[in-house]
């Protein structure tokens, strides 16, 4: 009868937690985002990305920045892979070299998105971007119209081997043969940044000072920037400059060209949002186009206050809503901190009850027990009931006679030991006998109350609690692991190390990743 009374309450006890914890769950996408380079218009991007990733509800991202290193990108593209991602989102440093590694991503089964820059393999499963080849094409047709079909022109190129350096150039000599009379005096070699445009230009005014500009075509707005700056350092007379990218915010194209330090420039569209929903939309099945081309715009002076009002507008609503969600992301974790306390907590008491009837069955031979009794039984124990062991005896519990009924603790106790752990966690001096203090009760009443209802001692409790602060802080804070030891309590980072990684399976320092 022993036997069957014990299966009959594991049972029901495996049965409940099941029941408790099975809810349908939306499907879990990590989405690897490999960005060849970090500037503005990159954080622009992915600033969009994470408020479509916000929208989905069921999307982690995960970001990696090159700095215009093809050796860092491959590392990261096979990084992520290795991470377990279900889809790439990749800008390639330049056309050739980066291949291997999409490949590599591609053949492994993983849906790759190519974005903004192209690679020269067939195997990705959508390219997103604007038309390149039509913004250089365009801004050359802008810039004949503009010297009035005469003039001389540097052009400050972006990184070499990059598709939308090699398209925006042809695109821009395509216009230029139906203007004869329109001369390029150099075509100088850039990377996409201000500081080389800087450089380049100021060396060849250096070797060219007779030589007259009447415009600066620089591929994106930072080379030209850069090579005004240059103009200004040499004491030249100023051209006109114009640049491609358009970003709003303080720094950005559409300010400048409003501002007059640009003439013109041409919106390089960003769209995160939209290369997100794509990924999506891959990774459900839904139709999808394999070829996406994003609408872009010039900007002049005629539209550019205009241009620029709108696009700031929208800037501060993404930051007014994305400041929105950290707050919303904040207080659904202390939701979710609540709901597993208050889980634990029901299906404590619920066990608790189960135990009682069982034993009540078992011992009285009773199934009709009153509520009544019930609840006098939990809530009417006072500590003084408990019998007193000796402190030397170690395994004083085992030894009791089984015969005897333990008290069950009431809730009101645990809420207790648990406040009085938690406020010393920092103590790595802490001991049985000061949290029994604390309570009010000997080392062996604390012991047998705290094993009796949750069969765990004092000791391991204290143990997991410093854990469990100690993961919350390693998640949600900056601090070292040796630094988050000892704010828990542990002496030593090495046990602390050892004993996280038998609690979570995990060492601390893997946290974060």
């Amino acid at each position: 009868m022993t036997m069957r009374l014990h299966a009959k309450f594991w049972l029901a006890s495996a049965i409940l937690m099941l029941w408790m914890g099975c809810s349908p769950q939306k499907p879990h996408y990590k989405i690897g985002v490999s960005q060849c380079s970090a500037d503005i218009w990159r954080e622009k991007q992915n600033a969009e990305l994470r408020m479509g990733a916000y929208l989905q509800e069921n999307v982690e991202l995960r970001f990696a920045a090159a700095y215009d290193s093809d050796e860092r990108q491959i590392e990261q593209i096979d990084s992520l892979v290795a991470s377990g991602i279900d889809l790439l989102i990749v800008a390639p440093n330049q056309v050739a070299t980066i291949s291997p590694a999409i490949d590599r991503a591609f053949d492994q089964g993983i849906p790759v998105i190519v974005f903004e820059r192209k690679t020269n393999s067939q195997k990705f499963t959508a390219f997103i971007s604007a038309d390149n080849y039509e913004m250089g094409r365009i801004m050359g047709e802008y810039i004949v119209s503009r010297l009035k079909g005469k003039g001389r022109i540097l052009e400050i190129k972006g990184l070499a081997g990059s598709s939308p350096a090699i398209e925006r150039h042809n695109g821009f000599m395509e216009a230029l043969k139906n203007a004869p009379d329109i001369e390029v005096v150099a075509s100088l070699q850039g990377d996409w940044t201000e500081p080389r445009a800087h450089t380049i230009v100021s060396q060849w005014l250096a070797a060219h000072p007779d030589t007259p500009v009447d415009l600066v075509f620089g591929m994106n707005d930072r080379s030209a920037i850069g090579a005004r700056t240059a103009f200004i350092e040499a004491g030249r007379k100023l051209p006109l400059f114009c640049g491609i990218d358009g970003l709003p915010g303080e720094k950005g194209g559409i300010r400048q060209v409003r501002d007059s330090i640009l003439d013109a420039s041409y919106i390089y569209p960003t769209h995160g949002d939209q290369v997100l929903q794509l990924g999506i939309d891959i990774l459900e099945g839904k139709p999808y186009e394999k070829e996406v081309l994003l609408q872009s715009a010039l900007v002049t002076r005629e539209n550019a206050s205009s241009l620029l009002m709108q696009s700031e507008e929208m800037m501060r609503q993404t930051t007014y809503l994305d400041r929105l969600h950290e707050k919303a992301d904040s207080y659904l974790h202390q939701l979710d901190t609540q709901r597993i306390v208050t889980l634990l907590a029901i299906i404590v008491i619920i066990l608790l009850i189960v135990s009682l009837v069982l034993f009540y069955i078992y011992y009285v031979g009773k199934v009709n027990l009153r509520k009544e009794r019930v609840v006098n039984t939990l809530w009417n124990i006072n500590p003084e009931d408990i019998p007193t062991v000796p402190e030397n005896t170690e395994t004083s519990e085992e030894s009791e006679n089984t015969e005897t009924v333990e008290p069950v603790v009431n809730t009101l106790f645990i809420t207790r030991f648990k406040e009085v752990v938690e406020s010393h966690l920092d103590d790595s001096e802490l001991s049985v006998e000061d949290l029994a203090a604390q309570m009010n009760l000997s080392r062996v009443q604390l012991y047998r109350k705290v094993k009796a209802v949750t069969g765990s001692t004092p000791i391991e409790l204290l143990r997991t609690a410093r854990l469990n602060r100690a993961y919350q802080l390693l998640l949600t804070t900056d601090k070292s692991v040796s630094e988050v030891a000892y704010q828990v309590g542990f002496t030593a980072p090495s046990y602390f190390t050892k004993c996280f990684k038998d609690e979570y399976g995990m060492l601390p320092g893997d946290i974060k990743k």
